[in-house]
């Protein structure tokens, strides 16, 4: 089993919901990616998401095609990742998440890729251009070196893919917040509610938001329906705005604030 059920009992245990900030592995270097992990892990975050850079990131927005972009120009690469994963593990117990599309994995190898991430001490993986039908010979790799394959659920989705979706999915569910791509935004989607209520009744995974969640107050008005947040965007313009000898205390100001808005607010 991987860290991810256990860390949402601590989280169910303590009146919290989960907040799941987002780094593009190696923007704007491997070495800030480094430094940051810990600091965001001390800071509260309850899950990492980590993302692998990629040519044609078709789900995110300007934001994150920069940063992936950047980190491709710079030759981060799949290993690079796992690498920064496995150094980022030695120091915490935080799970790591792999956010990545699948053509890096399949080229990489599906059981060979499982298999290293177990090593690096990765629990869970998305793969957001890879539909549920799709997905069983990566789920099968994961299931076999307890790694959880986590699939997104979009306001779109049609009752048979929440289906599917919910039957195979481990870890948590991903419920997109909007019609779109990732980025932050002034104000949220009133379709993820409604998104919500539908997946419910379907399974007793957490659920868990994501794309376009910006600001403490957006944190709080997500978890009063979802049992997690995931910040994306938002933290990559805040670190391509703050100085270099500012990045630590910014990026802690920021994390810190998000986590105290996911604090004893759950029913």
């Amino acid at each position: 089993m991987s860290r991810i059920p256990a860390a949402f009992r601590r989280l169910k245990k303590n009146n919290e919901a989960a907040l799941v900030p987002y780094l593009t592995v190696g923007y704007p270097s491997l070495q800030t990616t480094r430094t940051l992990l810990p600091v965001i892990a001390r800071q509260g975050a309850d899950m990492i998401e980590l993302g692998v850079p990629f040519s044609d990131p078709l789900a995110d927005g300007a934001t994150i095609q920069r940063a992936s972009q950047a980190a491709l120009e710079a030759g981060v690469t799949l290993s690079d990742c796992l690498r920064v994963a496995a150094e980022a593990r030695r120091s915490n117990e935080v799970p790591i998440l792999l956010m990545s599309y699948y053509n890096p994995l399949h080229k990489y190898g599906l059981e060979r890729f499982a298999e290293d991430a177990a090593t690096s001490g990765v629990d869970g993986v998305i793969v957001p251009d890879l539909p549920p039908d799709e997905a069983g010979e990566l789920k099968t790799a994961c299931d076999n070196h307890n790694i959880d394959v986590i699939f997104l659920l979009a306001p779109t989705s049609t009752e048979e893919r929440i289906r599917r979706v919910t039957e195979m999915a481990s870890g948590f569910i991903y419920c997109v917040s909007l019609t779109g791509v990732t980025g932050a935004r002034a104000e949220l989607s009133q379709a993820l509610p409604d998104l919500i209520s539908r997946v419910r009744p379907y399974t007793d995974l957490p659920l868990v938001a994501g794309f376009g969640i910006s600001t403490t107050e957006q944190v709080a008005e997500v978890i009063k329906v979802a049992d997690g947040a995931i910040v994306a965007s938002a933290l990559i313009n805040l670190i391509e705005t703050l100085p270099e000898d500012d990045l630590i205390i910014g990026v802690s100001d920021f994390i810190r604030s998000m986590k105290e808005a996911t604090l004893g607010t759950r029913d």
